[in-house]
C-alpha cells in the first residue's frame, strides 16, 4: 500500500551531499525572500550534536526561523514517516504565513518520501531481527552486506558493509515480506523532466504539488572530496572530540542509537573506545595494538563522509525531476537564485 504525498502549498528544495555549499545557498534564498527554513537532516533532529553536525550557527538560526532542528534527545529515534508529518504541517503554516517553506538538507530518505510517499513496510521484528544480528556475531557484518547485495543491490549499493543497523533492516524487511526494501520506496507518480543545469523547465513534484527541487551537486569529485576534508578539521579544530566525550560522559548513550551512528560520530566513538584502558584494568598485553592516533581518526572520519556524500548522490539520482546546479561552479549560487525566482515567478 503507497502513501501518497500530501497536498501541499509551494514549496522550494535544496537538496545535495553533504559540504556541497547547502547552508550558504539556503541563507542567500532566504535573504532574497521572506522564507522560513524547514531541516530535511536527520543528524540536526538531535540536541547536543553540533560541530559533528554542522549545525547553522547561532546568528544563521537567529536571522532565518529553522525548523525541525534539535528536537530530539539523542536517545530518542526521528523517522521518515515522522518527519513527513512534521514537514508537511510545517510547510502548510510557513505558507499560511505568507512565507516561502524552503527544505534544506541531505536526507534523502526524508526528502523522497515527503515528495513521493511511503510504502508501507513491515514492523520491527525482534525475532528475526535477532536471528540477523547472531548470524552478524558469526560471520560478521561485512558478509551480510554481501547477501542483502544478492537480494537487494539497490539498497546495498547506498550502505557501507559496516552499517550494522541499516544492513539489519534491510535484511528483516526482505526476510519478513520477501520484497527489497528498495521496493518500498520506489516512485510510483514521477513525471520526470530535464535536469540540465540551465533548465528552466520547472515541474510540479509527484503528486501535482508545485515545488522546485534543487540539486547542488559535484561536478568535479575531487574538489567535493576536498572540501569534505577541510570541513572534517575544521571540526577537529573547533571541539569535535569534546563534544563527544560529553555525549559519552552522560552514561545513557551507546554507539548502537542512530543518533551516535551519525557519521563522524560513529567514528569519534571508536576512537574514544580505543584510547581506553582495558575495562578490568590490567596493562594491554606486549602484542597488542597501540592506540589509535589523530589522524587514524580523521582518515577514517573523512572516508565515511565521502561514503556517505556518494550515496547521496545515489539518492538524488532516483528523483528526475531535480535541477541539477554544479555546486563548485562559480556562478552555483547566481545559478541557484535564477531558478528560484523563475519558479516564484510563476506564481
Amino acid at each position: 500500500m503507497n502513501t501518497a504525498p500530501a497536498t501541499l502549498p509551494a514549496y522550494v528544495a535544496l537538496a545535495g551531499p553533504t559540504a556541497s555549499g547547502k547552508t550558504a545557498a539556503a541563507m542567500a534564498i532566504a535573504s532574497r525572500y521572506p522564507a522560513e527554513i524547514i531541516s530535511v537532516d536527520s543528524a540536526l533532529v538531535y540536541c547536543g550534536l553540533d560541530i559533528g553536525t554542522a549545525k547553522p550557527s547561532a546568528a544563521e538560526l537567529a536571522a532565518v526561523p529553522h525548523h525541525l532542528i534539535n528536537i530530539r534527545d539523542p536517545l530518542q529515534a526521528y523517522s521518515a514517516a515522522e518527519f513527513v508529518t512534521d514537514a508537511t504541517r510545517l510547510i502548510q503554516d510557513i505558507s499560511a504565513r505568507g512565507k516561502l517553506p524552503l527544505l534544506v538538507g541531505g536526507t534523502m530518505l526524508y526528502l523522497k518520501a515527503l515528495r513521493h510517499g511511503l510504502d508501507e513496510m513491515p514492523k520491527a521484528d525482534a525475532a528475526v531481527r535477532g536471528v540477523i544480528e547472531q548470524e552478524a556475531a558469526q560471520k560478521g557484518w561485512p558478509a551480510l552486506h554481501a547477501e542483502l547485495a544478492l537480494v537487494d543491490p539497490v539498497t546495498a549499493a547506498r550502505l557501507a558493509p559496516g552499517d550494522s543497523q541499516r544492513i539489519a533492516r534491510a535484511l528483516e524487511v526482505y526476510r519478513l515480506s520477501g520484497q527489497p526494501l528498495s521496493s518500498f520506496h520506489k516512485t510510483k507518480t514521477t513525471t520526470p523532466h530535464g535536469t540540465d543545469p540551465g533548465a528552466d523547465n520547472l515541474a510540479d513534484a509527484p503528486g501535482g504539488v508545485p515545488s522546485l527541487l534543487i540539486s547542488l551537486e559535484p561536478w568535479d569529485r575531487a574538489r567535493l572530496h576536498r572540501r569534505i576534508a577541510q570541513r572534517f578539521d575544521l571540526m577537529l579544530a573547533n571541539g569535535f572530540l569534546d563534544e563527544v566525550r560529553a555525549l559519552r560522559a552522560r552514561g545513557d548513550l551507546h554507539p548502537d542509537l542512530p543518533s551516535m551512528r551519525c557519521v563522524g560520530y560513529r567514528q569519534a566513538w571508536e576512537y574514544l573506545d580505543a584510547l581506553q584502558p582495558p575495562a578490568n584494568g590490567t596493562a594491554p598485553t606486549r602484542h597488542a595494538d597501540p592506540p589509535p592516533s589523530l589522524s587514524d581518526l580523521r582518515e577514517k572520519g573523512i572516508a565515511a563522509t565521502r561514503q556517505l556524500a556518494k550515496r547521496q548522490i545515489t539518492w538524488l539520482r532516483s528523483m528526475p525531476e531535480r535541477h541539477i546546479v554544479a555546486c563548485d561552479a562559480p556562478d552555483a549560487l547566481a545559478k541557484v537564485l535564477a531558478l528560484v525566482d523563475g519558479f516564484l515567478a510563476r506564481g
